[in-house]
Parts: structure tokens; sequence; C-alpha cells
């Protein structure tokens, strides 16, 4: 993901934003092409960044597709509880 910094807002854009900030959007171009503006606060922040680390979501996807479970009790066992 990339960051634009925009120091000033005008026009199309102003409202856009300011729509942005109360309601998701989906912008459509006139050649069909949609676009989704959100606002974003730090947690979206921080789950978009997690997204883009591969190594992150390597792991999180090994995670997910383990099948073996453990009883409680051998949990316990293993953790000398």
């Amino acid at each position: 993901m990339k960051t634009i910094d925009i120091a000033n807002t005008t026009g199309d854009v102003a409202r856009l934003l300011d729509e942005a900030r109360e309601n998701d959007l989906v912008v459509r171009l006139s050649d069909g092409s949609e676009f989704l503006l959100i606002a974003l606060d730090e947690f979206d922040q921080e789950v978009a960044k997690s997204r883009q680390n591969s190594r992150l979501m390597a792991l999180l996807e090994a995670r997910a597709s383990q099948t073996t479970t453990f009883p409680l009790d051998e949990v316990k066992r293993r953790l000398q509880l």
C-alpha cells in the first residue's frame, strides 16, 4: 500500500474526502473502473500493513492449516501445570 500526502484539497476531491469521513464510498469512473474510498483509523492501518508482511501471512496461513489438536490435560502436562 502506498500513502500519498495531499496538502490542499479542492472541489470534487475535498467533497469526496468529507463524505468518506462518514461513509465508505465506491468511486466509479466513466470507463467503469471502481475504487473504494474509506477513512482509516490506526487499527485499519495496522491491519493493512500486516497484510503486506509476506512472512507473517505465510506463518498465519501455515497455522490456519494445522489440524492437530491437543486435549487440555495434554497441554497442562506439557506445560507442567
